[in-house]
């Protein structure tokens, strides 16, 4: 392939055909009210493609906060409660949130948030993930990371990252 030559032929575009399928696009959520600035473009986008959405919520591995110093069985107990509230709150979710989206799968997991999205993305063959960014700064951000960036540079699929802070 010469350098500069697209792979594609752009007549496709012009002609109203999609150049790329988008049958899969992935939601994290983290349950919080931002959920309602990124809506609007996740419906649109699913509408427009016609695509399944899959809506994904992560719960932190608490095994991994070994500073508590806490009995195993006791981390093991409370994660497990983390876990069906989070399927609990995911369900009344649904419900509410997604109810008008025609094809939806909901998806809970436990992990490192950002490592459990790429791998669902991978797994499941997305074709998009929609994301909203946190606005942490400074030293917040330093200790926490940000989930947002970790997926956009491992993820197997192109990322759209919405600011849900901004009107």
């Amino acid at each position: 392939m010469e350098l500069g030559k697209a792979s594609w032929d752009k007549r496709d575009c012009r002609k109203g055909k999609p150049v790329k399928e988008i049958q899969k696009i992935l939601f994290p959520i983290d349950f919080s009210e931002k959920i309602d600035a990124l809506l609007p473009w996740v419906a649109t986008l699913v509408e427009k493609f016609g695509a399944t959405l899959h809506v994904i919520f992560v719960t932190p591995d608490l095994a991994d906060f070994t500073a508590f110093h806490a009995p195993a069985g006791n981390i093991q107990q409370f994660q497990e409660q983390a876990l069906q509230a989070a399927k609990e709150k995911m369900a009344g979710v649904s419900k509410e949130v997604f109810k008008d989206f025609p094809k939806v799968a909901t998806h809970v997991t436990v992990g490192s948030p950002a490592e459990k999205i790429v791998e669902f993305a991978k797994q499941e063959h997305i074709d998009l993930i929609i994301m909203g960014t946190h606005g942490r700064k400074g030293l917040e951000r330093t200790i926490f990371g940000s989930v947002c960036d970790k997926v956009v540079r491992n993820a197997p699929c192109p990322v759209l990252t919405i600011n849900p802070f901004q009107k």
